[in-house]
Order: C-alpha cells, then sequence, then structure tokens
C-alpha cells in the first residue's frame, strides 16, 4: 500500500478537504498558497491515463466538486488543476488557488503552515465542499 493510500485509509493522519467512495482530497503538506489541495483516487493506479473511461470521468467530477468548495473557501481567480509529480506511485491531481499563473509554479516558495492553520483551511474546504 503506498502513501497516498494509507492517507485515504485513514492510517496516516491528514487534512481532509473532502471524499466520497472512490476519491479522496486533503492539503499538501508543503503548499503553493493556502487551500493547495491533493485530489486522488482510493484505488491505487499509479498513472491517471491508465485509469478506464468512467473511473477518470467521475474523478474529474469530484475534483470540479472540490475546486468549487475551495475557491469558495478562498476566493481566487480560478483553481488551476495540474497532473504532476512521480514522487509518489499514485494518481494525483493538485488544486491550486490562483490569481496568476505566477502561482502555480513549482519552484516558488512553498508555505509553512501551523497545524491550526491547516485544520482551519481543510475545514472551511470541507464545510463548502458538504454544501455542494
Amino acid at each position: 500500500m503506498d502513501i497516498f493510500s494509507k492517507i485515504a485509509a485513514g492510517e496516516i493522519p491528514s487534512y481532509k478537504c473532502a471524499e466520497n467512495e472512490q476519491f479522496y482530497a486533503f492539503l499538501d503538506i508543503s503548499p503553493l498558497a493556502k487551500g493547495h489541495t491533493l485530489v486522488i483516487p482510493r484505488r491505487e493506479v499509479d498513472y491517471i491515463f491508465d485509469m478506464d473511461d468512467d473511473e477518470i470521468a467521475a474523478y474529474q467530477v469530484f475534483t470540479k466538486k472540490v475546486a468549487t468548495a475551495l475557491k469558495q473557501a478562498f476566493p481566487c481567480k480560478k483553481v488551476a488543476q495540474i497532473v504532476l509529480g512521480l514522487e509518489v506511485p499514485h494518481a494525483h491531481i493538485h488544486l491550486i488557488p490562483m490569481n496568476s499563473e505566477a502561482d502555480v509554479n513549482f519552484r516558488n516558495e512553498h508555505l509553512q503552515l501551523t497545524e491550526e492553520e491547516f485544520k482551519d483551511i481543510s475545514s472551511r474546504i470541507y464545510e463548502a465542499f458538504k454544501k455542494l
């Protein structure tokens, strides 16, 4: 079981933003912006394009709902959707609130947030998600 599967299963603590039977969303612990969220399928799959058509469609619909909640919790021009990362062999989508393209440069300095800030951010997104 990879680290993201352990997070989705609750074996490793995370700052949950949204979930359903198939997918799980949680805060990135090294965020580019407040609200930077990772969305994963619960099923272990390394490459997003290895998912079957129905699963990837459901993944995108779930991700859209998380992005909508994120934008409500952290007003911005758009929420960037980025598929990036080779470190964890588990498909994941980064959702990042953005007001300019510079906001999603992974070479930018990442935020250092307190546990209280992470809890506040995740609860704001989760509450907005539940209302959708």
